[in-house]
């Protein structure tokens, strides 16, 4: 039997539409939440889910104030790193004073906060990056993260989580229908994607992150929400690779030939923002806090592997 539906607290998930935020809400009830999420650029057939811009601060707070939720959980960000670096006015609109309205609507009625934030606070320059070594962004994206970070963190109940390159199958985005964040698919579906064509992933081998698998954070971020903990926690893959790393892996598990993977420098694109070298990090802390122990890239994309039946297949060949 599942827990108690009048005993079940509320947790209001910002973004309903990414990929974390569609896994958070389809098993909240097994941590003890009724979930209830937000929407922008996509449509949701979902009761419990809400058309929000979280610039709007009168809608935010209206919004948070009805529902009363006991969480809130902010997964919401424009982070498009280009995209933001030349449009900053947006950027900071969106990643800065959206969290801010929720923020102090969160205040406003005692609510935990969830936020999620990013790798990229980090400059790049060691790598392994534990939560208390210093933050330096080097792209607006991130240094609107930090700021974002900072907000968060005058609450008295908050958590910040960072992942890196999250993945994992997502059929709103094999819609092909950008979100509120200006991407369309995450990093795993598109190779796969890629190569279901018969077609080469041209891939970064000189900027190394650790891809967290989304069940991985999903499960963490729901775990913060239960717990009385306070600070930053990094929620990430145990894997310390770049992208064509990455690619080949995914690949090699999928039963596709490493020769439609090209190895490619930074430097080859055109890319606006600049980008940490390695901005892997350390999740010693959080599976010491949470009893878990989050999935290398072999595992995470094996696991997916295991997931394909007819809802993954449909997000490859939509």
């Amino acid at each position: 039997m599942g827990p108690d539906p009048r005993k079940l607290k509320k947790l209001l998930v910002i973004g309903g539409t990414g990929l974390v935020v569609s896994k958070m809400v389809s098993i909240a009830k097994g941590y003890g939440f009724e979930a209830f999420s937000t929407h922008n650029a996509r449509q949701v057939q979902n009761n419990h889910s809400a058309k929000l811009d979280v610039t709007d601060r009168t809608s935010t707070m209206t919004l948070v104030e009805n529902l009363r939720p006991d969480v809130v959980a902010d997964t919401h960000a424009l982070h498009n790193v280009d995209y933001c670096e030349t449009h900053r006015e947006e950027a900071s609109r969106v990643n800065v004073e959206g969290t801010r309205n929720l923020v102090d609507a969160a205040s406003k009625i005692g609510a935990r906060f969830l936020y999620v934030s990013t790798d990229y606070v980090f400059d790049g320059r060691k790598g392994h990056y534990r939560e208390e070594d210093r933050t330096n962004p080097l792209d607006y994206y991130a240094q609107n993260k930090v700021e974002a970070e900072s907000i968060v963190s005058r609450l008295p109940s908050f958590v910040i989580s960072r992942p890196s390159v999250i993945y994992g199958w997502n059929p709103l985005e094999a819609s092909g229908v950008p979100s509120s964040s200006g991407k369309t698919i995450n990093f795993a579906m598109f190779v796969l994607d890629r190569f279901g064509k018969k077609e080469v992933v041209r891939a970064v081998n000189d900027q190394h992150s650790s891809p967290t698998f989304a069940d991985d954070m999903v499960e963490a971020l729901l775990r913060l929400a239960k717990m009385d903990l306070n600070g930053v926690y990094h929620t990430a893959g145990r894997s310390c690779v770049s992208r064509y790393e990455f690619a080949v892996r995914a690949a090699e598990i999928f039963g596709y030939p490493t020769s439609l993977v090209a190895a490619v420098s930074s430097t080859d694109f055109k890319q606006v923002a600049e980008r940490p070298q390695n901005s892997c990090l350390s999740v010693d802390k959080a599976e010491r806090a949470l009893s878990i122990k989050f999935m290398t890239i072999e595992e995470g994309l094996g696991k997916m592997k295991t997931q394909v039946g007819d809802r993954a297949s449909t997000a490859i060949t939509s």
